[in-house]
Order: structure tokens, then sequence, then C-alpha cells
């Protein structure tokens, strides 16, 4: 598929390799649809952006056309030691997003640097050699609490938090803002909460408000919401972002939406 930048009218934000780890240990929140298609609607922003993949599912490097099998090297062989990021960096259809490639070779982390020192800050020292060259850096984390996310919000500037409105929510969220703060005490003091963002929003569901509702009373949350969307679903499939697939559909208009929401943020926060 050729390379493409659908336009997009965004304020200008302030310069800087911002790293934003986008996390959840809620699976089926819509964490890996947000990082993939923020990351490509940034990019249509003529921001250069690089999505990282920090989940062993690969689910991020699959949604932008990258499948396990047509890799040889894998964000695992950065935090082992044996490759640089620069080494690991590919591109995408997206003109100005770039990916490092996940793999099921991650899994085995968490063992492999048990008695490393530096176990946590693995991320975050090969993110160095590179951070430079991109506006934004976004970190597709794992659905789970472990050392991979830890890499990931010590690496992290701020957290971006997708969030369904369902029951549960909550109390998930009350386990993540718990490890974003031992994540402060022990790695990273200035790592802040750039806000939530609601996905699979239903504003026929009573919850979906109750829940959107009492998040608001705790934290920032985007006034862009993400809509259960068929052409958001259907994307991961063909390997592409939903701006790539069908720019028009209330999906991708949404992240658009969300990326022109967040850049403005990011330059209100630094100007």
């Amino acid at each position: 598929m050729s390379s493409a930048r659908p336009q997009m009218t965004v304020p200008e934000p302030a310069a800087g390799g911002r790293v934003i780890a986008i996390a959840n240990q809620k699976g089926g929140v819509g964490k890996t649809t947000t990082s993939v298609n923020l990351a490509a609607s940034l990019a249509a922003a003529e921001c250069p952006t690089l999505l990282v993949d920090s989940d062993p599912q690969a689910n991020a490097s699959s949604g932008v056309g990258v499948r396990q099998r047509s890799v040889e090297h894998t964000l695992y062989d950065a935090l082992a030691g044996r490759k640089t990021m620069e080494e690991l960096i590919l591109p995408t259809d997206v003109e100005g997003l770039s990916l490092v490639p996940s793999s099921q070779d991650l899994v085995g982390v968490e063992l492999e640097l048990i008695d490393a020192e530096d176990r946590a800050t693995r991320l975050r020292d090969a993110l160095a050699t590179v951070r430079s060259r991109y506006r934004y850096i976004l970190l597709d984390c794992p659905p789970s609490l472990g050392l991979l996310t830890v890499n990931a919000l010590t690496a992290a500037d701020q957290v971006l938090v997708p969030l369904q409105c369902e029951y549960y929510a909550l109390e998930g969220l009350t386990q993540l803002m718990s490890t974003i703060d031992r994540v402060r005490d022990l790695y990273n003091p200035t790592l802040s909460v750039v806000g939530v963002v609601l996905t699979m929003y239903d504003p026929r569901n009573s919850l979906t408000h109750q829940v959107a509702e009492e998040v608001r009373q705790h934290f920032h949350v985007f006034d862009t919401v993400i809509p259960r969307n068929v052409k958001l679903s259907e994307a991961p499939s063909h390997g592409v972002p939903v701006l790539l697939y069908d720019i028009n559909c209330k999906g991708a208009q949404g992240y658009l939406g969300l990326a022109r929401e967040f850049m403005q943020l990011q330059a209100e926060e630094t100007g």
C-alpha cells in the first residue's frame, strides 16, 4: 500500500520528543486501537511519531501492517541489550509514522531481567538514543501491570488512559493509579496522567454517562470520545490504521479529533 498522509488542521505543538504511555491493565478497552490510531493521527498532522509496541501480543505491530513472522528483531532485542533502538525502527504506510515491533519473546523479559538492577529502566535508556528524532513517542502497554508496563511508565513523560464506560472501569483505574504512584516514587517522579479518553462510547447507554461523570470528578477527560464503529474494528484485519481504511468513518474522525485536542493540550502545557 502506498504512503499516505490524510490532511487535518491542527495547532502547532511545542517541539520535543514527548513520550506517552498508553496504559490500562484491563483488556478490551481500546488501548491498542488508541495507540495505533492516535499515533497515525499525530503523524498525519506532520508530527514525526514513533509507535513502540510493548505488548507481547504484537497487535499494534500488526495494526500497522507488520506481522511477527516478517521481522527478525523486535523490542525484546533492545530490552535484552542485543540491539539498539535505532536498529529496530521500521517505516509504516503512514508517512511520518515509524514502528518498533513486538513479538512473543517479550513474554520472557520479566524472568530474564529479574536479577538486573536496571530492569525497570531498560526501555527509557534504549529510547534516549532516538528520542530527539520524534515529536511524539507512543508506548502501547500490555494489559497487565508487570515489568513491561513498569518499563513504559518509567520511560514516559505522561500516561494516556483509554477507558470503556462499564461497571468495572473505575476499579481497574484505581489499580493503574496505584502502579503509577509506585513508579513515581521509585523511578520517575515527574510522571503525570495527561488524561482519560472514553472509548467504545455509546451515548444511548445510561451507564456510559454515569461512569463518564464519575471519572470526570477525578481526572481530566478528553472532550473527544471514540464511538463504537465497525470500520474501526475492521481496519486491523487489513493491517492499516483506520485513517487509511476509511478516513470518513466516525472512528477515524474520532481519533483525528482526539489528536487535535491532545496536541492543543500539549501546546498549552509547554507554552
